[in-house]
């Protein structure tokens, strides 16, 4: 059986020099390269959803991928595709980088410049380990197999539009239609998700900030378990401990985080760090959440512009949410879409804060009146998002059951807005 190798090379010499080497190896098929890291996992993506099978056996990752780094990738394909082996070929081969390389999940290392014998016995060598994890699988080992859990960010264009309670909303929505899901507060300084949800905790993100290996134990000891059923991480009661956590320690903890739940909302506040940028650029979805207002649509037109200008994300891969919307007001989705540049969700959030105020006041906003308008709104969002699992029956959308009442959501046909 041929060895279908996908090599992740961003440097054009440097693609026709691997892809002509192990064209040359036996039985070895390799397969059209990838040039950066966000087109290596959303390949990697693609070919889970049909079939681990359909994975390839070998990545090889060259040191000068971008824009995520070699050894971050590595531990981003080793969590969400346990399946792959994967090759870092790198002109430093000091044991020092070997054992990082080794303790991010790497299966094997090949030095620059390439030789054939080196890269055969690499290739063969991970290829068998490959066959025999997906032997192991296919055996019903206890092995996350899929491409991954849903990540979603919710921002905000400024502080006090909301973004905390569209997090939560959409993260509890997601929960009582059946999917495991985790909600992160990634607003490391002035994060609220446990006071909203009367929650008295002791660990949070920042005892997974220093962690290299993140197993389901470590990762089950961090989070607090609701009442509800979701999985919190919680931002630090003492805010200063937020700087702990680094671009570098988010990206692990939304991999190990994504491998673990289905959906994974993530309420990353109004101020951009370092932490919140990582999680913006890893999302499948980022939403942006914003009033109706002049202040707050400047303030998400100046988010858009510098994730764009920070290379995070582009304004035609974001998703604007109105929240506090009237007919009344002369602020529309529409003239909020041609401001951004982004998309708008079709779901707005109605102005209508004397529903939350006693839930807000209390911090029980899981307990929210299944007849609010708000929370019908927002549980009709995590709908048009895709985050709610489909009804038995077969038809989107579906009727769901949480500790107040029901909701009937509806998945809009056109996804995600």
């Amino acid at each position: 059986m041929p060895t279908r190798i996908l090599p992740a090379v961003g440097d054009a010499d440097a693609v026709r020099s691997i892809t002509t080497l192990l064209s040359q190896l036996p039985d070895a098929e390799p397969v059209a390269p990838v040039t950066d890291s966000t087109q290596l996992v959303d390949t990697l993506a693609r070919l889970a959803a049909e079939s681990v099978d359909e994975l390839p056996e070998v990545v090889v990752v060259h040191e000068r991928i971008g824009p995520v780094p070699a050894l971050e990738l590595i531990r981003e394909v080793a969590l969400r595709f346990p399946a792959v082996g994967v090759i870092l070929v790198t002109s430093d081969a000091s044991p020092g980088l070997f054992q990082a390389a080794m303790d991010y999940g790497a299966r094997g290392l090949v030095a620059l410049p390439l030789g054939y014998e080196e890269l055969a016995s690499r290739v063969q060598a991970v290829a068998q380990w490959s066959v025999g994890v997906r032997r192991h699988l296919g055996s019903g080992g206890d092995v996350f197999t899929g491409a991954g859990g849903t990540v979603v960010t919710v921002s905000g264009a400024k502080g006090g539009v909301g973004a905390t309670l569209t997090a939560v909303q959409l993260a509890l929505a997601a929960q009582a239609s059946g999917r495991a899901t985790a909600l992160v507060d990634m607003d490391l300084q002035t994060g609220d998700v446990a006071s909203y949800l009367d929650v008295q905790f002791r660990r949070s993100v920042v005892d997974l900030a220093a962690i290299n290996d993140i197993s389901p134990r470590v990762l089950a000891d961090a989070v607090f378990r609701h009442d509800t059923g979701l999985a919190l991480l919680l931002a630090p009661g003492e805010g200063e401990r937020g700087e702990e956590v680094t671009d570098r320690a988010a990206r692990q903890i939304v991999s190990a985080l994504r491998s673990r739940y289905e959906v994974v909302v993530i309420d990353c506040g109004a101020q951009l760090g370092g932490a919140g940028a990582a999680a913006v650029e890893m999302a499948d979805t980022a939403l942006l959440v914003t009033t109706p207002d002049v202040i707050a649509v400047r303030g998400a037109k100046r988010a858009v512009r510098m994730w764009d200008r920070l290379q995070i994300r582009k304004a035609e891969e974001t998703t604007v949410v109105v929240n506090r919307h009237t007919r009344a007001t002369e602020i529309q989705p529409p003239l909020v879409r041609r401001i951004t540049g982004t998309a708008v969700a079709a779901t707005t959030v109605p102005a209508a804060f004397k529903e939350l105020q006693g839930a807000v006041d209390s911090g029980r906003v899981h307990e929210l009146d299944g007849r609010s308008t708000v929370k019908q709104a927002l549980w009709a969002l995590a709908g048009e998002l895709g985050l709610v699992k489909a009804a038995a029956d077969g038809r989107k959308g579906g009727r769901f059951r949480s500790d107040r009442g029901s909701a009937s959501l509806r998945r809009r046909k056109d996804g995600g807005g």
